[in-house]
């Protein structure tokens, strides 16, 4: 993956009437999780934004709240691309994937970002674009080429994962299909249904045509 650096700021003002007054200055409330799991109580000292979550049987998530400006994110959120985020929080890198997105439901502006952090020990889950190249065979005998899922969810460490997941259709003949649990990528746990449709030579009324033709002839 690209790598994305972020500038952001510790948020210790929380609340919807905070974060109200947030996106009315163009900043967006942002939270950081996957850091570490602790014991509770917890007693140690917390970083300015950082919070200690409760997940049950005596243990807590350290989540970090922070802000971003909107013009900051623009070239992470409204492309295709996946990024790895390395965020600058008062001085100190931390790297991050986008894990969620609130929309507003009339705007379309964004009201609130999830962020994963990562390391290079631990996988992470990830969608990732696909991309088709070659040409199939199906489409050579007059099918239709269609892709039916756009990206695929992964399961790697971030280093890993790329920015595409490429896959050849050469051979792929007409009325076939290509199915997740027919892939495989090095590296990568692929955690979509095995028997989910990837992409297909579809018939065209052309193709039948002309089936229909060379079976009339026999």
């Amino acid at each position: 993956m690209k790598t994305f650096k972020l500038e952001a700021q510790p948020r210790t003002d929380l609340g919807k009437k905070a974060a109200k007054t947030l996106r009315k200055e163009d900043k967006i409330p942002v939270v950081l999780n996957g850091g570490a799991i602790v014991d509770l109580p917890y007693t140690a000292a917390l970083k300015p934004g950082e919070k200690v979550v409760e997940i049950g049987n005596g243990k807590g998530l350290v989540t970090t709240d922070l802000y971003v400006t909107k013009d900051s994110v623009r070239n992470l959120v409204y492309t295709p691309d996946i990024f790895a985020i390395e965020l600058d929080i008062n001085g100190e890198k931390r790297m991050a994937v986008l894990k969620d997105i609130q929309f507003h439901p009339v705007k379309d502006s964004i009201l609130h970002m999830d962020l994963l952090e990562v390391n290079d020990t631990k996988p992470v889950a990830i969608e990732v674009p696909v991309k088709l190249e070659g040409h199939a065979e199906g489409v050579k005998a007059g099918g239709k080429l269609t892709l039916s899922m756009k990206k695929l969810r992964v399961k790697a460490l971030y280093t890993n994962v790329p920015e595409r997941l490429v896959i050849n259709v050469d051979n792929l003949g007409l009325g076939q299909s290509l199915q997740v649990g027919q892939l495989n990528f090095e590296g990568l746990e692929l955690m979509n249904a095995k028997n989910a449709v990837v992409c297909a030579v579809q018939l065209t009324r052309a193709a039948r045509g002309a089936a229909a033709a060379a079976a009339a002839g026999k």
